[in-house]
C-alpha cells in the first residue's frame, strides 16, 4: 500500500481542479452569479435548484439537504471512493504526480494511473475489435442473447483477436511499456515471451464506480478454446475481484437512491436486467459474493434499513451453495436481504428471452426474504414425513431464527417454521430459545483461555469528539446544535454582517486589505457571525484560495462550519466584475460604518454628560470625534 499523499500535494491538486468541471460532469450547471453556478443537488431529490457551486472558492454547498464541500468531498460522495483515491482520480486528471510521505512514489513502485490507461486503451481497442469481420462469432453470441450493438456498446462489450499479441502491439505503439501491460494483467508471461491473456473471446470492461476500466472478464466463444468458460484479468494493483462488482458504474446512481441492490451472477445477467428496467443489477466477477463486496455495496447504499439487497441464483446444487453462503454473510448488512429464483431454472438473461423484460422485473418484485430460502433449504434435507425428520429439521433450523439481528422478526418466522414443519408452536419456540442460549454460551467460551480462565478483552478504544464532557469513569455528550443560514434571524443588523461575512470569505483579495482588518475587529450583534469573524481574523492576510477557505473551516468550532459553508456559496448580488469589487467593498465599509456610528454616538452621548466645561477631557472627546469623521470619510474614498 502506498503512504500517505502529503498535504502539499493534496493542496496543489485541488488548486489545479476547475471545480466546475468535476461537478458538471454529474450536474447541469447554470450561471447564478458572478462566480457561481447552481443546479439541481445529486445526493437529494429536488425540483427546484439549491445546489450551489463557488469555483473560485472551491465548494459547493446545498441549502436544501445540508451537503457540501470540495472537489474530493463530491467525489467521495458521488463516487463512493475513499479519500485517497478521490485524491489519486483528481491528480490523474490533470497530470499531476503525487508523492507520499514514505517516499516520492507509493511504495509498491506501481503507477496507478499509468495502469488505468492501459486498461482504458484496451478497452477502446477490445470495443473497435467487435465491428470486425474475425467478432462474428461474438456478435452471433450476443444476438442470439437479445443484445443489439446499442446494447453492447452501452455495456462497452468488445472482441479480444485470436492473435497471440495484437493488444501488446497496440499497447506498445501508444506508448506503454511491455512490463505496465504485465503489470496491468492485459497479457501473461510465458516460459519464453508473453502473449495476450484474452484471445477469441467477447470481453466485458470491469469498472470502478467513476468509470475507469479495473480489468476485464472474457467469455469463451471458439471450440478449440480450451481455456475456462470465463476469464477474467488476474490480482493487479488497481484489479482486485473480492472488491469490484461488474456494472456498478452503471447502477450505482439508481442504487444509491432507490436503496435497491439486485446481484446477479454474470456479465449477460445484468446487461439482460439493465435493459428490462432493473438497473440496480450488478454481478461478482469470478468468485462468490463475500465481506469486501458487502464493504462496497453499504457504501453506495448507506446503513438503510429500509434497503434491499436481492440475490438471484440458479435452483441448482451451485446456485443454493452460493445462495447459503450469501446468507452466511446476512448480519454484515443494514439492508434486508432477499432471494428471488426464476422459474424452470432460468437466469435473468435467459429468462428475458423466452419471456421477455416484464418476467425479469416480476423475478425481482416477487422476491422472498432471505431467512425464509435459508429455512427451506436447511430442512430440505429431512424427511418431513417422520418424527425424526421433523426433530432433525427443527435442531437444524431453529438457529437460523436465533440468529436474526432485527427481534421483531424472530417471532413470525417462529410460527412460520413452525407451519413448514406441522409442529406444535411452542415447540418450535422452545428450541429457537434454546438455540439462542446455545449461541451466548459459545460466544462466552470464545472469551476464556485455554486454561478456562477470562481471556482479558481488547480494551476498548474511547474518544472524546468536540462537544463532551468526562465525568469521572464515562464521557457525557452535550449537544451542539449546527448553525445554518435560515437559522439567522431577518433584522437589518444581522442582515448586514452576513452579507459582510459572505463578502469577506467568498472575496477577500478584492477588499482592501486595511477594511478587511477593521471589519474583523467590529463589534457583531450576532453571536455565531462574530464566531466566523474570529476565525476569518486569525487568518489574516487573505488570499484567494481554497486552501486559505479550509483553513479558515478548520478554526471554526464545529457547530459553526457548516454555517460558513454556506456563506461561502451563497449568491452574491452583483452581475459583473467591476460591480462585484465595489459591491463588495462598500458592505464590508457599511459593516464598519455602522460599528462607528454606534462609537461616535458613545463619544456624543460624554460630550452631553460635560456639559459647558472646556477643559482637557471635552478636548480629547472632540478630537476623537474629529478623528473618527476622518476615518469614517476613508471609508469611501470614490463618495468624497
Amino acid at each position: 500500500m502506498a503512504g500517505r499523499i502529503r498535504q502539499g500535494d493534496i493542496d496543489e491538486v485541488k488548486s489545479r481542479i476547475n471545480l466546475a468541471d468535476v461537478i458538471g460532469n454529474h450536474v447541469a450547471l447554470k450561471p447564478a452569479g458572478v462566480d457561481s453556478l447552481k443546479g439541481l443537488c445529486p445526493f437529494h431529490d429536488e425540483r427546484s435548484p439549491s445546489f450551489h457551486v463557488r469555483p473560485s472558492a472551491g465548494y459547493y454547498h446545498c441549502f436544501g439537504c445540508g451537503e457540501s464541500g470540495d472537489a474530493i468531498t463530491f467525489l467521495q460522495r458521488m463516487d463512493h471512493v475513499t479519500f485517497s483515491e478521490a485524491v489519486e482520480r483528481l491528480a490523474s486528471s490533470v497530470g499531476y504526480q503525487l508523492h507520499y510521505e514514505e517516499g516520492t512514489a507509493p511504495k509498491d513502485g506501481v503507477n496507478r494511473a499509468r495502469l488505468l490507461q492501459a486498461n482504458q486503451a484496451a478497452a477502446e481497442f477490445f470495443t473497435e475489435q467487435l465491428s470486425g469481420p474475425e467478432a462474428g462469432v461474438g456478435r452471433a453470441f450476443l444476438g442470439e442473447r437479445g443484445f443489439d450493438a446499442a446494447a453492447a456498446a452501452h455495456f462497452g462489450v468488445g472482441f479480444a483477436p485470436r492473435s497471440w499479441d495484437s493488444l501488446l502491439k497496440h499497447l506498445r505503439g501508444l506508448g506503454f511499456s511491455q512490463q505496465e501491460v504485465i503489470t496491468a494483467g492485459l497479457v501473461s508471461q510465458g516460459d519464453r515471451d508473453v502473449y495476450d491473456r484474452f484471445r477469441g473471446r467477447l470481453v466485458w470492461p470491469i469498472r470502478d464506480t467513476s468509470g475507469q476500466v479495473l480489468g476485464f472478464g472474457a467469455r469463451r466463444l471458439l471450440d478449440d478454446d480450451k481455456g475456462p468458460k470465463y476469464l477474467n484479468t488476474p490480482e493487479t494493483p488497481v484489479y482486485h475481484k473480492s472488491q469490484v462488482l461488474y456494472g456498478l458504474d452503471l447502477a450505482k446512481r439508481d442504487i444509491s437512491r432507490s436503496g435497491q441492490v439486485v446481484v446477479v451472477e454474470g456479465y449477460t445477467d445484468v446487461m439482460a436486467c439493465h435493459l428490462a428496467g432493473v438497473t440496480t443489477a450488478v454481478a461478482t466477477c469470478g468468485t462468490a459474493f463475500g465481506v469486501d463486496h458487502i464493504r462496497v455495496v453499504r457504501r453506495i447504499m448507506g446503513d438503510n434499513r429500509g434497503g434491499s439487497v436481492i440475490f438471484t441464483f440458479d435452483p441448482d446444487e451451485a446456485g443454493e451453495k452460493a445462495a447459503m453462503r450469501a446468507f452466511s454473510e446476512e448480519k454484515n448488512f443494514s439492508a434486508q436481504t432477499y432471494v428471488a429464483v426464476a422459474p424452470e431454472g432460468l437466469d435473468p438473461c435467459d429468462l428475458r428471452l423466452a419471456r421477455g423484460d416484464d418476467a425479469v422485473r416480476s423475478l425481482i418484485d416477487t422476491k422472498k426474504p432471505m431467512f425464509e430460502f435459508a429455512l427451506r433449504q436447511k430442512i430440505a434435507d429431512y424427511n418431513l414425513n417422520t418424527v425424526e425428520g421433523r426433530a432433525g429439521a427443527l435442531q437444524a433450523a431453529a438457529p437460523i431464527i436465533a440468529d436474526i439481528r432485527d427481534a421483531s422478526l424472530r417471532p413470525g418466522y417462529t410460527r412460520e417454521l413452525a407451519r413448514m414443519l406441522g409442529a406444535e408452536l411452542g415447540e418450535v419456540e422452545r428450541s429457537v430459545r434454546q438455540a439462542g442460549r446455545g449461541q451466548r454460551s459459545s460466544a462466552r467460551r470464545n472469551l476464556r483461555g485455554s486454561s478456562g480462565e477470562r481471556a482479558e478483552a481488547p480494551p476498548l478504544p474511547v474518544t472524546e469528539p468536540a462537544g463532551t464532557e468526562s465525568r469521572g469513569d464515562f464521557v457525557e455528550q452535550i449537544p451542539l446544535p449546527r448553525v445554518n443560514l435560515a437559522d439567522l434571524p431577518k433584522d437589518p443588523m444581522t442582515r448586514i454582517e452576513r452579507d459582510a461575512l459572505m463578502a469577506m470569505l467568498q472575496q477577500p483579495t478584492l477588499i482592501t486589505p486595511d477594511l478587511l482588518i477593521q471589519a474583523t475587529r467590529v463589534s457583531f450583534t450576532n453571536s455565531a457571525l462574530a464566531v466566523v469573524r474570529d476565525a476569518i481574523a486569525s487568518h489574516l492576510p487573505a488570499e484567494a484560495s481554497s486552501q486559505w477557505l479550509g483553513r479558515v473551516i478548520d478554526d471554526t468550532p464545529e457547530p459553526f462550519r457548516n454555517l460558513v459553508r454556506e456563506l461561502v456559496v451563497a449568491p452574491i448580488p452583483s452581475r459583473s466584475q467591476i460591480l462585484l469589487e465595489r459591491y463588495v467593498n462598500d458592505i464590508v465599509a457599511s459593516l464598519v460604518e455602522r460599528d462607528m456610528l454606534a462609537f461616535k454616538a458613545e463619544l456624543v452621548g460624554q460630550l452631553q454628560r460635560l456639559g459647558d466645561v472646556t477643559g482637557e477631557p471635552y478636548r480629547r472627546l472632540q478630537q476623537q470625534l474629529v478623528e473618527l469623521e476622518a476615518a469614517r470619510r476613508r471609508l469611501r474614498p470614490s463618495d468624497s
